[in-house]
């Protein structure tokens, strides 16, 4: 007779299955780190930050269950939906702060670019794996036009932040399939010498009236408040030069928290947001900071572990590019709120306050833990 009693250490085992200890256990310290930056810089927000975190894990455990080929299979629509998404954007989207990147479905608001940092990785991976022993110059630029259509899409709205994210998850996975450094030496040595140009003739190019090809004026701006944010005080340079000064009175133990006199004297804007990590800096000082890369660096490594020990192309192209991202949001981050690079809104990762960006890096963890569950499964 088949025994139907009820067992709750099956039930239990059954809901952990799914989950990577590992990766648990430090996404649980960042999301402590943030819940304690969040007490200080907007405790307010902390109702709506602990629903924001159960939809996240809920989201991440989800996405663990599917396995890794299945999550694969979805790479096509889930593209070609983010896609029509965007066009639906340029064409019916919402204008807010002079930028069109919403879009209002009846119940709620979506942002459409969102789905691409998750959806583009998905599918290049899957586009290799359909292409798999014979990668060569064509593969290469066939998903470098996979990549271009949606980031001209964001770009258009405009949105440099989401739009950098996308291009580097995409430019992760072609580099991850083979592509050769050697012809990424070109891109780069463009790059240096624009840098570099800026950097010595920003005097000139900065001026009122000095229109930069491809840019729009507020972006133009951000570079140049980059290079003199003393130029603008109290208006563009704002931002940074209080950024830069919380940063930098934390010294190596911090002034203490909820002591942080940028933080609580509103000195320090979108303190909650993008600018989170000066909070971190002002209240926890130097030792704050390096535990803070120190879980970053587990993480990616735990990461990499995963994505070098897949089973197939595609989930070693798909885990490599979702831990590269997660790199990518922190640098880039930190970068801008210490003012070696422009303000380009990318947040802390799992650190930010933030419902989408949360749920889509949550998302990320999600498939790295189907990626290894897979792995463990074809083992067995």
């Amino acid at each position: 007779m088949t025994d139907t009693r009820f067992h709750p250490r099956e039930l239990l085992l059954g809901f952990l299955r799914p989950i990577d200890p590992p990766l648990l256990l430090l996404l649980a310290l960042l999301l402590g780190y943030a819940f304690v930056l969040m007490m200080s810089a907007s405790p307010e927000r902390i109702p709506s930050l602990q629903v924001n975190t159960l939809v996240a894990l809920a989201a991440m455990w989800v996405t663990a269950r599917v396995p890794a080929q299945r999550l694969l299979s979805l790479a096509l629509p889930l593209y070609v939906v983010g896609v029509l998404l965007l066009v639906a954007v340029d064409l019916f989207g919402e204008t807010s702060k002079g930028a069109t990147r919403w879009l209002d479905i009846g119940v709620t608001r979506i942002q459409p670019s969102e789905i691409m940092k998750i959806a583009m990785p998905l599918m290049l991976a899957w586009y290799f794996q359909q292409r798999e022993g014979q990668i060569g110059l064509r593969e290469f630029i066939v998903a470098g036009l996979l990549l271009v259509v949606p980031v001209g899409l964001i770009m258009v709205q405009p949105d440099l932040g989401t739009s950098l994210l996308v291009t580097a998850a995409g430019i992760y996975v072609i580099y991850f399939a083979g592509l050769s450094w050697k012809l990424l030496v070109p891109v780069v040595a463009i790059g240096v010498i624009g840098i570099g140009a800026i950097v010595g003739f920003g005097d000139q190019i900065c001026q009122p009236g000095v229109d930069w090809p491809g840019l729009r004026e507020y972006q133009k701006h951000r570079v140049c408040t980059l290079l003199d944010p003393t130029q603008d005080p109290l208006g563009k340079g704002f931002h940074i030069i209080q950024s830069t000064i919380a940063i930098g009175s934390g010294g190596v133990l911090g002034k203490g928290w909820m002591d942080g006199t940028q933080t609580h004297l509103a000195f320090l804007p979108e303190r909650h947001t993008d600018f989170i990590f000066s909070v971190l800096a002002e209240e926890f000082g130097l030792i704050g900071i390096v535990v803070l890369l120190a879980i970053y660096v587990l993480l990616l490594l735990r990461g990499f572990y995963i994505a070098a020990m897949a089973p197939t192309l595609a989930t070693r192209l798909l885990g490599g590019a979702i831990t590269m991202i997660f790199f990518t949001y922190a640098f880039v981050n930190m970068g801008m709120v210490s003012g070696i690079l422009p303000v380009v809104g990318v947040p802390l990762p799992f650190i930010s306050y933030g419902g989408t960006a949360l749920v889509t890096l949550c998302l990320g963890i999600g498939i790295l833990m189907s990626i290894q569950r897979s792995r463990v499964l074809a083992q067995a």
